[in-house]
């Protein structure tokens, strides 16, 4: 999936055997003039790497942009890496990207925002939500992270999750209505949903 518009370049990839998407986002202006890549923006890392991102550094010299509670995990990219925090911001041609820490799947996940537009990484799926039985997640930070860090996003916000487990796109009015990670009450409710900390995903 390709989306243009007069602020907006976004590409959408699906990749791999567990359905990844991959993002490419730029300022359509930007890309008349030049075609590379500037970044990499990682929502999750885990012990010893972020998938993808050896075989991408080995092709491309890149930053890659992580959340500063993911960087013990990630001790082999050294001057490559660059840690952020909670709306911290990147300009990106015209465009300003925002950083949403949104832990919960691991303590440094993080969504990014766009132009209107919501990256959701491991955090938010079409309805669903990313794992909390992992080293390092906690299913008490995700039900805030769903709840009110992204259900404080105007519902006409445009999603686009880390994995094709229900769809591609979504809005956050949708989910907020339809997905029953968001729908919770409480935090005692969800977490006896969530039964030790599995959500419905893979």
């Amino acid at each position: 999936m390709k989306t243009r518009n007069d602020g907006l370049y976004l590409k959408q990839l699906e990749l791999g055997p567990m359905q990844n998407f991959v993002y490419l986002v730029g300022d359509p202006v930007a890309r008349q003039y030049q075609d590379h890549v500037g970044g990499s923006l990682a929502s999750w890392g885990m012990p010893g790497r972020i998938p993808g991102i050896e075989e991408l550094l080995t092709r491309v010299p890149a930053k890659v942009y992580v959340h500063k509670a993911e960087r013990e995990f990630l001790p082999g990219l050294g001057s490559d890496l660059v840690k952020v925090d909670n709306h911290d911001t990147l300009d990106v041609g015209r465009l300003k990207l925002t950083f949403l820490h949104t832990p919960g799947h691991t303590p440094g996940s993080q969504c990014f925002l766009v132009d209107g537009r919501l990256i959701s990484g491991d955090t938010l799926f079409i309805g669903s939500c990313g794992r909390t039985d992992l080293p390092g997640s906690d299913p008490g930070e995700m039900y805030y992270s769903l709840t009110q860090r992204l259900g404080a996003l105007p519902d006409d916000t445009l999603l686009f999750p880390g994995h094709n487990y229900g769809g591609s796109s979504s809005t956050i009015g949708a989910e907020k209505r339809e997905n029953p990670f968001m729908r919770f009450a409480s935090l005692g409710d969800f977490l006896r949903v969530m039964g030790g900390g599995r959500s419905v995903a893979p």
